[in-house]
C-alpha cells in the first residue's frame, strides 16, 4: 500500500524500479532486527570497556578497581554475545551501525545505568538465569525500545522503518522472554514463511498497479455521494488492493481479505474510511459472488 501511494505521489511508472524498492523495503527489516537486538550486545561492551578504564586509573578506587560486573556478565547478554549465528547474520549484511555510531550506544547506556530498573537489579549481588533474562527483557521494553533518541535516529536511517519498529521489538520481546537457559541456541527469523509469501507481495504490487484503472472501475458507481476523485487516496489504494485479492487469489478466504484490509484503514487512513470500505466491498463480494467473478479454491474460502 505504501509502495503504490509513493508511486502515486512521485508520479512514478515504473513497474519494476517501484518493485525493487518494496523487496528491499521487506529485505531490511531483517537489518532493523539486527540492529535493535545488538544493542543489548554493544551496551555490555561499552560497559565493560569503562570499567576497564576506569580500574586503570592511577588513583582508581576501591569499587573501580573491583567493579560490579553484574551487568556485563548478564547471562542472556552472554548468550547473544556468544551466538555464532547472530554473528554470521550481523557479518554477512554488515552490520557495524554501532560500532560507527556508538553515541546512540552511550545515550542508551547512560539510560540503562540510571534507571531504577538497573540499580535494582545491581544490587543483588547473585541472579538465576530467569533473572537476568526478566531484567533484559524489562531493560528492552522500558529502557531501549521507548527511547526517543534511538526512535528518531531509526527514522532518518530508514523512513519504512517506522512501521516496523513496532513488529521488530514485539518480536525480540517475545523472543528474549522465551530464553529458558544460557546454553539455548538462539534461533533468527526468516523474512519470509516460505517462497510463497514473496511471490504474494510481489503479485499482489504488480497485479494492482497494473489493474488499477480496472479494480477502480469496480467501485467507481458504489458511490453515488461521492466523486471518486474525492475518495481519500489511501482509500481508494486500499479498495484497488482489496478488490484485486479478491479476483486474482483463490487460495485467500473472502473473510480474511475484509478484515485485513479493514484493519489498515483503521491504521492508516481517515476514522471513517474502515466503515465506508467495508460498505463498498460487502457489495462487491456480493456482487462477485453473484456474477461467478469470485474464484475461491478450498473449503471455508467463501
Amino acid at each position: 500500500m505504501q509502495t503504490i501511494y509513493a508511486m502515486h505521489q512521485n508520479g512514478s511508472d515504473q513497474v519494476e524500479k517501484e518493485q525493487r524498492f518494496l523487496i528491499n523495503s521487506i529485505d531490511i527489516i531483517q537489518d532493523l532486527y539486527l540492529m535493535m537486538l545488538s544493542i543489548l550486545i554493544e551496551l555490555g561492551n561499552k560497559e565493560t570497556e569503562y570499567l576497564e578504564r576506569a580500574s586503570q586509573k592511577h588513583l582508581a578506587t576501591p569499587a573501580e578497581r573491583n567493579p560490579n560486573r553484574k551487568f556485563v556478565n548478564n547471562a542472556v547478554i552472554q548468550l547473544l554475545s556468544n551466538s555464532e549465528v547472530l554473528q554470521d547474520a550481523v557479518d554477512k549484511r554488515k552490520m557495524n551501525h554501532w560500532k560507527l555510531n556508538d553515541d546512540y550506544i552511550l545515550v542508551l547506556l547512560e539510560a540503562t545505568k540510571s534507571s531504577p530498573l538497573y540499580q535494582a537489579y545491581m544490587e543483588h549481588p547473585k541472579s538465576s538465569f530467569a533473572d537476568d533474562r526478566d531484567f533484559i527483557v524489562a531493560l528492552f521494553t522500558e529502557v531501549i525500545a521507548p527511547n526517543e533518541k534511538l526512535y528518531a535516529h531509526l527514522e532518518d536511517l530508514k523512513l519504512t522503518w517506522i512501521d516496523d519498529i513496532p513488529v521488530v521489538n514485539t518480536y525480540i520481546v517475545k523472543q528474549l522472554t522465551g530464553l529458558s537457559s544460557p546454553e539455548q541456541k538462539l534461533k533468527l527469523p526468516k523474512k519470509y514463511r516460505d517462497p510463497e509469501d514473496q511471490e504474494y507481495a510481489e503479485k499482489l504490487f504488480i497485479k494492482t498497479v497494473l489493474n488499477e484503472v480496472e479494480l477502480a472501475s469496480c467501485f467507481s458507481d458504489k458511490t453515488p455521494n461521492w466523486d471518486v476523485d474525492r475518495i481519500a487516496e489511501v482509500d481508494t489504494i486500499i479498495l484497488k488492493m482489496a478488490i484485486c485479492e479478491l479476483l486474482h487469489f483463490s487460495s485467500i478466504p473472502v473473510k480474511v481479505t475484509l478484515n485485513e484490509y479493514l484493519e489498515i484503514a483503521k491504521e492508516y487512513s481517515t476514522p471513517k474510511s474502515s466503515i465506508f470500505i467495508n460498505g463498498i466491498l460487502d457489495n462487491l463480494v456480493k456482487e462477485f459472488q453473484a456474477s461467478g467473478r469470485l474464484q475461491k479454491i478450498g473449503r471455508g474460502l467463501i
